[in-house]
């Protein structure tokens, strides 16, 4: 008796456990999907922290905007997640907005400093930018940036909009798991900076999980920018405690860099790829490296290849490959360099580059190539209102939580983006005082028939473009929505010709998630591609998509991180 009710049990539980994980299989359409989009009317958020995501939804009720609501997000962010940014980094956004009908491109990233010449890094030996200390240091561009989106798009008062960052920055916020983690990793390779130990942890020690962290130094800056607007940063006290603390410490940024620097308001780029016109920022970012991939992979048949494929996989690494080495030799500083970017970003340079892709082998290298001349670890969220305006934000330190200097008594630490500078002569991206570095951070969108539909991104480096690809083809060719899109496997290159002079001669490193099959693996062995585990970040993304028939917000967020997508 009690043997037969045992074996009906167990029956009825695998019966169970078989049922729901087909269920999913038929609800998710994918067996790697983490979760169902959340779908909204009025306005939607997604971040990389839920906390963050939850005061973006509260702006968005209280009637701001959808960039009212991607600042205070971004605000809160520097607090809840320094590993990735902050005010001491830049930031880059693209905006739709719904009354004008247009995009609008915004680059508030930062200068190097003037008396820094490339003669100071040859005499003290060096030949590229060091990750940490004063050297990497460039003019913060994210509060200028704050300021240049509100004036043109915000409708709320700033004081109500950094409101929410600064109480959770005085009353503090229980650190996640993974942040807790990125931060501990980060202390050792900083403790020695000004006021690092001071301002990111108690007695040396990083916060722990579920530990509450407060910040009164943040809250009391970011009180001071409420109330006195962006020159309180840039030429009020904030200004020349920055300058301070980074000459004290042999640095060379000055209080003139600060209180001369701007943003610039810029056209975004685009390529059309098979019906879908996806927008990307112009250099000094990478954001071109995304059009030019896709460009190449728009001359095969992707959708025929099926995901997760050999072929595809190989195609793409050898498409990522070759838009790399272009990005290696052309983007750089626009007031600097001359930069092809309508040639790099053609239909017919992307056909004859993808002539070279050998279907049996990977290259060992690819030359950059020859356009015309045409004149012409970060942080990702995306807000969209009721009013149809949708924004994409990205913002960051760079090397997660900077160089680790930080401004005495201001609870925020500097970035080290000038360590992208290469210090050979004659390069596009060769340092020069005053002068943008090449910049990894990319926000992204995409429109159909002029009209908004996608506005999303990929933290993490130089996955950014390889994923923003991904995106779009699992989206286009692969027929995933806007969840699975982002929770499916994805494909990291690394090794291609780097910003800062490395040049390709082994092929790179591939590193493929779990979910793409050994025989796969196997197979790009055998046609030379160099397999390794966990070689880089993944990145991590958030999406909302705009259905024009039904007049509802699709949200997604990346489930390899914190992030949340929520609406109402």
């Amino acid at each position: 008796m009690f043997r037969h009710s045992l074996v009906a049990v167990l029956g009825a539980t695998i019966l169970l456990i078989g049922f729901s994980a087909g269920a999913a299989d038929r609800v998710t359409g994918k067996k790697f999907a983490t979760r169902s989009e959340v779908i909204a009317e009025h306005g939607v958020a997604a971040t990389s922290q839920p906390l963050a995501t939850q005061i973006a939804l509260d702006i968005l009720k209280k009637g701001g905007s959808a960039v009212d609501a991607a600042i205070a997000a971004n605000a809160a962010l520097g607090l809840m997640e320094p590993t990735g940014n902050g005010m001491g980094g830049d930031l880059f956004a693209i905006v739709w907005d719904a009354k004008s009908k247009k995009l609008h491109g915004l680059n508030a990233s930062g200068r190097s400093p003037m008396s820094l010449t490339l003669n100071e890094f040859r005499e003290q030996g060096l030949s590229r930018v060091p990750p940490y200390g004063v050297l990497p240091i460039s003019v913060p561009g994210c509060v200028d940036g704050w300021f240049e989106l509100h004036e043109k798009f915000g409708t709320m008062d700033m004081k109500e909009v950094l409101a929410p960052a600064i109480g959770y920055a005085r009353d503090g916020f229980p650190v996640s798991e993974l942040i807790a983690y990125y931060w501990d990793m980060s202390v050792p390779t900083r403790k020695d900076q000004p006021f690092f130990l001071e301002t990111f942890t108690t007695d040396g020690k990083a916060p722990a999980k579920g530990e509450i962290w407060r910040n009164e130094p943040l809250a009391r800056t970011l009180e001071k920018i409420a109330a006195n607007g962006r020159d309180e940063f840039y030429r009020g006290d904030i200004a020349r405690t920055i300058a301070r603390t980074v000459q004290d410490a042999g640095g060379f940024l000055t209080y003139e860099d600060l209180a001369g620097h701007r943003s610039e308001w810029v056209e975004p780029v685009s390529t059309n790829y098979r019906g879908v016109d996806v927008w990307e920022l112009p250099p000094n970012g990478q954001g071109i490296a995304a059009l030019q991939i896709l460009n190449i992979l728009e001359t095969f048949d992707i959708a025929g290849m099926g995901f997760g494929s050999t072929e595809y996989v190989h195609t793409f690494i050898e498409a990522k490959k070759l838009a790399f080495e272009d990005r290696a030799k052309f983007y750089a500083d626009p007031a600097f360099a001359d930069i092809p970017v309508a040639g790099l970003i053609s239909k017919q340079y992307a056909a004859d580059r993808a002539k070279l892709i050998d279907p049996s082998c990977a290259a060992r290298r690819y030359d950059a190539g020859n356009p015309a001349l045409h004149e012409g670890d970060t942080i990702y969220l995306t807000t969209a209102d009721s009013e149809g305006n949708m924004v994409s934000l990205i913002q960051s330190n760079y090397r997660g939580m900077g160089c680790g200097v930080c401004p005495e008594g201001l609870g925020f630490g500097l970035q080290d983006r000038g360590e992208l500078f290469d210090l050979e002569e004659g390069k596009a991206n060769t340092y020069a005082p005053g002068k943008r570095p090449f910049h990894t951070i990319i926000p992204a969108f995409a429109t159909r028939d002029g009209k908004p539909w996608l506005s999303f991104g990929v933290m993490g480096g130089a996955t950014q473009p390889q994923a923003h690809a991904q995106i779009i083809i699992n989206l286009v060719d692969f027929g995933m929505n806007l969840q699975e899109a982002g929770d499916a496997p994805r494909i990291l290159h690394t090794g291609s010709s780097q910003p800062t002079g490395e040049t390709m001669t082994t092929g790179g490193v591939v590193s493929l998630e779990s979910g793409i099959g050994y025989e796969v693996r196997r197979d790009m062995t055998e046609m030379g591609h160099r397999l390794q585990i966990n070689v880089g970040s993944f990145g991590g993304y958030q999406a909302i998509m705009f259905d024009q028939k039904q007049g509802v917000y699709f949200g997604a967020s990346e489930s390899r991180k914190d992030g949340q997508a929520a609406g109402y």
